[in-house]
């Protein structure tokens, strides 16, 4: 039995410093996800908490969730799809605030963003979940429904695809 299936017992219970506890826990990475998908800052943060209401309103509802992260990001990942469903244009990106002593890691950021934004979605998607979500391999076949060797021909071929884009930049 792991914490998070305790935590989850508690807040089943109305426990809501397990709650509390339970956000914390994962608030962080949710929102990276979902930043990291449309950059927008209000509309990851506004996801990121669609994403954990949807999640209580499961687990109240005695949903039996064996993979609690894989769960979370499965929310996560069908609010963005619904977003994009409602939204076919793409939206602007939001730099965030920086110093000018910031600029070169700035760019580099920048370079890195337009580089995942030519990426086709499939391969975006595990990009994403491997790269900067940490999951691994075998994490992302079960929550992407797909074989792991194809989340392994995903992650060369995105690698491939990135350091070409990424040395095109640079030229």
């Amino acid at each position: 039995m792991t914490s998070d299936f305790f935590l989850v017992q508690k807040i089943r219970n109305g426990d809501e410093l397990a709650g509390n506890q339970f956000v914390e826990k994962y608030y962080s990475l949710i929102y990276q996800y979902c930043f990291l998908h449309i950059r927008n800052k209000e509309c990851a943060e506004d996801m990121t908490q669609e994403t954990f209401v949807r999640f209580y309103e499961a687990i109240l509802k005695d949903a039996n969730i064996r993979k609690i992260k894989n769960y979370l990001y499965s929310i996560a990942g069908n609010i963005l799809k619904n977003y994009y469903k409602k939204k076919k244009e793409i939206l602007l990106d939001q730099l965030p605030e920086t110093e000018k002593d910031n600029l070169t890691e700035l760019e580099i950021r920048l370079d890195i963003e337009r580089a995942l934004d030519q990426l086709p979605e499939e391969i975006k998607e595990i990009t994403i979940l491997f790269f900067f979500q940490g999951l691994k391999q075998k994490e992302i076949a079960a929550l992407l429904h797909i074989k792991l060797s194809l989340v392994k021909y995903r992650i060369s071929k995105a690698k491939e695809l990135l350091s070409k884009q990424l040395e095109v930049g640079r030229e």
